[in-house]
């Protein structure tokens, strides 16, 4: 069993651009192929921009705020209570185009 308080976490950057501050819960080695499980605040008009990986899906929560994301050069909308998936090889770019933090609860799996 682990348990993790959000609010007890230090925040760090993310990797594609740490201006973008996030809180990791759950770490690799934690499960079996889980890379991670984070939550990341954008700024209004930050923006993670566009990469994509591999050998990863990844899986975004909207908690709070809205922004857009491209996936592949389409552009979804990010409001609270979005899920979006993103599947191994997908490009995807976040950017925060609201008045207030963006909020994203997400996670990776190999």
């Amino acid at each position: 069993m682990k348990r993790v308080n959000l609010n007890e976490l230090k925040d760090q950057g993310v990797s594609h651009n740490t201006a973008i501050r996030k809180k990791v819960m759950l770490q690799p080695g934690d499960i079996p192929h889980l890379t991670n499980f984070s939550q990341a605040t954008f700024a209004p008009g930050q923006v993670a921009k566009a990469h994509a990986h591999s050998d990863m899906y990844e899986v975004f929560f909207v908690s709070a705020g809205s922004g857009t994301m491209a996936v592949n050069g389409m552009d979804q909308a990010l409001l609270p209570g979005v899920c979006i998936l993103v599947e191994p090889g997908d490009v995807h770019e976040v950017t925060n185009t609201g008045a207030e933090p963006l909020v994203l609860t997400y996670f990776g799996i190999t």
